[in-house]
């Protein structure tokens, strides 16, 4: 009901707008308003933005998380007193696509203590990150693929 009642203060206010409150353009009014609440509606998916929402809160609660984690681990490292670093550049085979996905994937991985994006590469499918400690870049390309490129996808892609 709260539907037609849109449609036709939509189509009161196209006639209003342009001066002619004529039966034809009344009714072109509501042909038009039809659309641009097909349009408005199908564009703000209520529960699905609530989704969204909660997603990107994961992903937000999951980068503080690690922010905290890797500060630690990076404090524990420098502070040691042999300091067993082994220093490095790994590639990370990406499977986020779209060019905010992959900056915001290299961003998070830059603001984490210890990590530092270094490039991408031209066919985007790669990306080179330095890590204070490579003793197991099989674990650093899982942490990744599990952490935040997953949230990433869950809130922003597929």
């Amino acid at each position: 009901m709260a539907r037609y009642l849109n449609n036709i203060l939509l189509a009161l206010a196209w006639a209003a707008l342009t001066g002619s409150f004529t039966m034809s353009n009344f009714a072109f009014g509501l042909v038009l308003s039809v659309g641009v609440l097909y349009l408005a509606t199908e564009q703000s998916n209520a529960l699905g933005n609530i989704t969204r929402l909660v997603r990107i809160l994961s992903l937000s609660l999951l980068f503080v998380r690690e922010l905290v984690l890797s500060g630690w681990r990076v404090a524990r490292l420098v502070t040691s007193r042999d300091m067993k670093l082994v220093p490095g550049i790994f590639a990370y085979p990406l499977k986020v696509e779209t060019d905010f996905e992959i900056t915001l994937l290299a961003n998070l991985i830059t603001l984490t203590p210890g990590t530092l994006s270094v490039d991408v590469s031209d066919d985007r499918r790669t990306l080179y990150v330095h890590a204070i400690d490579c003793s197991d870049i099989d674990e650093a390309r899982r942490d990744i693929e599990q952490g935040f490129e997953r949230k990433i996808m869950e809130a922003f892609g597929r």
